[in-house]
């Protein structure tokens, strides 16, 4: 993060990050916060939601945490209720949560775990933010985090992948609904060595294949992935809207 020049493009913004404790989500929070937004993170633990806001904080960052089981009613409106509370309007909502419960091929893949894949991945964005809508701002943003499995779905992660793919959809549709006053877009990231990707770090060789694929010959940082967020939430991308952009090193995602 020292590397990059950090600007304050999110000065008096507050911004929403879901599963942000932890790998990308948390790099997310941080990039927003040391831009300057007050930043609300989330997930399922208590303990991780403080010791999150702990980090952020030694870096003088205004954080509020909240625990969120997105597939959660209750949570996501008390996620949504706590950040009014406090801040009195959002301005960037970053939905970030996922699950990949299964490495089973699709037609093995039990009803259980599909309806956990589209409600977590899929359902749990709408809902979210069906909930903010009210307290978005004029000149707010949306950012949903997709993969580069949204494009060519891997047998491993096959349906994991194809509700990926319905993100890309959900960035258009509701770019179109939410225009002119609030912009939608979308984060593809590439492989990211994180604990939600562990079989890329556990194994050399899958490392290495994957190294190969991409045209720079490394794996993605989740500080990658934040600074792509960070742009599309701000207005350096405010003639930006129901836009993908794939960051992944090259990886062939489209023309």
């Amino acid at each position: 993060m020292e590397k990059t020049k950090i600007g304050r493009r999110f000065q008096g913004k507050v911004a929403i990050v879901t599963a942000s404790t932890q790998g990308i989500g948390f790099a997310i929070a941080e990039r927003l916060g040391l831009e300057g937004a007050s930043v609300v993170i989330s997930s399922r633990k208590q303990r991780n939601v403080d010791e999150a806001v702990e980090k952020l904080k030694v870096k003088g960052i205004e954080a509020l945490g909240v625990v969120c089981h997105v597939s959660n009613a209750q949570q996501r409106m008390n996620l949504i209720s706590k950040t009014v509370e406090k801040y009195g309007k959002i301005d960037v909502v970053v939905s970030n949560a996922a699950a990949n419960p299964s490495v089973d091929t699709i037609l093995q893949t039990k009803d259980s775990v599909l309806d956990k894949l589209w409600e977590i991945n899929v359902k749990a964005s709408i809902l979210l933010l069906q909930d903010a809508v009210p307290y978005l701002q004029k000149g707010s943003s949306v950012v949903f985090i997709s993969s580069i499995a949204g494009y060519q779905p891997q047998a491993s992660m096959a349906m994991y992948g194809v509700t990926k793919t319905a993100l890309l959809g959900l960035t258009k549709a509701l770019a179109a609904e939410m225009a002119p006053d609030t912009r939608v877009n979308c984060v593809a990231p590439g492989f990211v060595p994180t604990r939600f990707a562990e079989f890329i770090t556990k194994n050399d060789d899958v490392r290495k294949a994957i190294e190969e694929k991409t045209l720079l010959n490394k794996l993605g940082t989740a500080e990658d992935m934040a600074a792509a967020a960070a742009f599309l939430a701000s207005d350096d991308a405010s003639y930006i809207t129901g836009e993908t952009l794939v960051v992944a090193g090259g990886i062939p995602s489209r023309l």
